[in-house]
């Protein structure tokens, strides 16, 4: 027999406050920083978190800014979302999937760190993709106890020994002259779609502290994508991309304090640290990003596991552009 205390607590149970707060529970299952794969093996990244008014909220990055999800819920321990994606086919092999953004309707589950993410395309056809939950970000490192090693020389200056194509195949206008690697292709724009392939080091690292110069033409586009993730910009001073997309900002992610850059067609110098999640730009002799914590994978990314180790990678996929004198030397010992 049912005491009326009993009673009381299942009726409780169903009230309307229980059950959003039932959800509100089920939501933090997701809460945090997400690694996705997307359905064509691209890097993906995605944040779930408690806006001010309490609400669960999101945003969701594969190309340019992060956009924010709509018609965010939870139902039966599951979340929905709504976001905006183009579904047709790729104008090359291993390419972005083309055509007009359309709202689509998104279904995720999640089993410890692990989440499965789902939509259907117009035609009914149904999309899985998968992602990763990354840890917190650790605290800002002192980097007057980081030790560092033996410098590496990543470019020999002779040829492309240590280098490979991110996609083998696209087409590849990378070469050795005069102790430079110098990228030569037709592209004078900077859309996503391109022939000709972006170069990586075959070694990949963790932490480390790089210098490079590089040289980019007066309206030019390239990037140094730290681990294969974390795009250092390259353009020159006057380029139309400006603040948090110009020369010295980690694409997208960081803007540099000030403006370092010199003209299209000059050298220039970039001196970055990694360390912890933690970067450090000094760009021409000037510190223009101090031990800034990067939240996530830029533009291009290999992928966005930021547990994992990496490549250095060289945009060759927009222009023209020579890079010489690539050092790279490994963290040690951090205390």
């Amino acid at each position: 027999m049912l005491s009326r205390f009993s009673v009381f607590f299942a009726v409780l149970s169903l009230l309307p406050g229980t059950f959003f707060s039932q959800n509100e529970e089920a939501g933090k299952a997701f809460h945090g920083n997400w690694a996705l794969v997307m359905p064509d093996g691209a890097a993906g990244w995605m944040k779930i978190f408690e806006n001010e008014e309490r609400k669960l909220d999101g945003q969701i990055w594969m190309v340019g800014a992060p956009k924010p999800l709509t018609e965010i819920s939870i139902t039966d321990g599951k979340l929905n979302f709504t976001h905006k994606r183009a579904v047709g086919e790729p104008e090359y092999v291993g390419g972005p999937f083309t055509g007009k953004k359309i709202p689509l309707k998104h279904l995720a589950t999640v089993s410890g760190d692990g989440m499965t993410l789902a939509f259907k395309k117009p035609d009914g056809e149904k999309i899985s993709f998968t992602g990763k939950r990354m840890p917190p970000l650790p605290s800002k490192p002192d980097l007057t106890k980081v030790e560092f090693g033996e410098p590496i020389e990543l470019f020999n200056g002779k040829d492309l020994t240590g280098w490979r194509l991110t996609n083998p195949k696209q087409k590849i206008g990378w070469k050795a002259v005069d102790g430079e690697l110098v990228n030569e292709t037709p592209k004078k724009t900077f859309d996503p779609f391109a022939r000709y392939g972006n170069l990586r080091t075959d070694r990949e690292f963790t932490d480390f502290n790089l210098q490079i110069e590089f040289n980019v033409p007066e309206g030019g586009n390239s990037g140094i994508y730290l681990r294969g993730m974390y795009e250092a910009q390259v353009v020159d001073r006057d380029s139309r991309m400006q603040g948090i997309h110009g020369v010295g900002a980690i694409f997208n992610r960081i803007e540099p304090s000030e403006m370092a850059g010199k003209k299209g067609g000059e050298w220039q110098k970039y001196d970055l640290t990694l360390v912890d999640r933690h970067v450090t730009v000094i760009l021409n002799g000037k510190k223009i990003i101090d031990n800034h914590p990067i939240e996530g994978c830029t533009n291009g990314a290999l992928w966005s596991d930021e547990t994992r180790p990496g490549p250095l990678y060289l945009q060759g996929d927009h222009t023209s552009v020579r890079y010489r004198n690539i050092v790279l030397r490994p963290v040690v010992k951090k205390n």
